[in-house]
């Protein structure tokens, strides 16, 4: 039976319901959303023995906090950030429990963007075609929170079982962050060295970005085509090569068309390190072939 979990003390930068999205819908419009670090999704969903599909929150940098209602289960995974409750320091990739009337705190951090935050029997928010994502480009799905919300979730699950787990095991991230891109479909709109330049060089993560896309800074992608390109379905990861010639790389609330030429695309396993991507790291693109055979080691 869905009761009130928690009372948003403060939002944060920004906090917003995220579940799978709503695929299925870009012939109308509507892009897939959802979590933007799939990986960390799931697994704090895991964390709890929710489903893997159950809404959870997706704190961007940090500054989150809620006062526990009642006695809950949470997890928190993603993007490493100081968190206490009240000045119990806690820890992030484990199963914890917090008793009503705690006050739970994410901090800020730099290392990465997407932290999520599971309760057991998941969150409940309104739902638009299937979804409680929360879509930043087209607005679709329930507001981001707002200090003073009550946010519900299934009071069910939280009395049963043990826990199956203590502690998930998570590498850091990579420095630089390493994305491997295979070729996109334009690439007669570049010149002969584009993709070797992209490979080459190493960008920086602007200020701009978001869930929408990475815009980065660096080394520009030169074109011999400069006229319109019509407009033309995007898919995730799609490095798409504006006329100033910086990459911008589409994330997860990207718009379903667009009409610049997409030179690469990153590989669907590197998404979710493209999305923790944070303002000033730097990024290393590789070819995925290239790449495979670095990792095969001497013979």
């Amino acid at each position: 039976m869905p009761a009130v979990a928690f009372d948003v003390i403060s939002p944060g930068a920004r906090t917003s319901f995220q579940d799978t999205g709503r695929p299925g819908h870009a012939a109308t419009g509507i892009g897939c959303s959802g979590a933007a670090d799939r990986t960390s999704y799931r697994l704090a969903n895991r964390l709890v023995g929710n489903p893997e599909d159950a809404v959870v929150l997706e704190v961007v940098l940090g500054g989150l906090v809620l006062r526990a209602r009642r006695t809950v289960r949470i997890a928190l995974a993603g993007a490493v950030r100081p968190v206490h409750a009240d000045d119990l320091a806690l820890g992030f990739n484990v199963p914890l429990t917090l008793h009503e009337g705690t006050t739970l705190r994410v901090g800020y951090g730099t290392s990465q963007v997407y932290s999520y935050v599971a309760v057991a029997g998941g969150f409940v928010a309104a739902r638009v075609l299937g979804s409680s994502s929360t879509d930043l480009l087209s607005g679709i799905g329930p507001p981001a929170l707002a200090a003073g919300d009550p946010l519900v979730a299934d009071a069910t699950p939280q009395l049963r079982g043990a826990r199956v787990v203590d502690v998930a095991p998570v590498a850091p991230p990579s420095d630089p962050v390493e994305l491997t891109v295979l070729p996109g479909p334009r690439a007669d709109w570049f010149v002969p060295d584009a993709l070797d330049t992209l490979c080459r060089e190493r960008y920086l993560v602007t200020a701009s970005s978001s869930r929408v896309a990475l815009r980065l800074d660096g080394a520009r992608i030169g074109r011999v085509r400069t006229d319109e390109l019509p407009s033309e379905a995007l898919v995730p990861g799609a490095i798409q090569i504006p006329p100033d010639g910086r990459p911008i790389v589409f994330g997860v609330d990207h718009p379903i068309t667009g009409g610049y030429p997409v030179l690469a695309v990153v590989a669907s396993a590197d998404l979710d390190a493209a999305a923790q991507a944070h303002p000033g790291a730097t990024v290393r693109f590789m070819r995925a072939v290239a790449r495979s055979s670095a990792r095969r080691g001497p013979a």
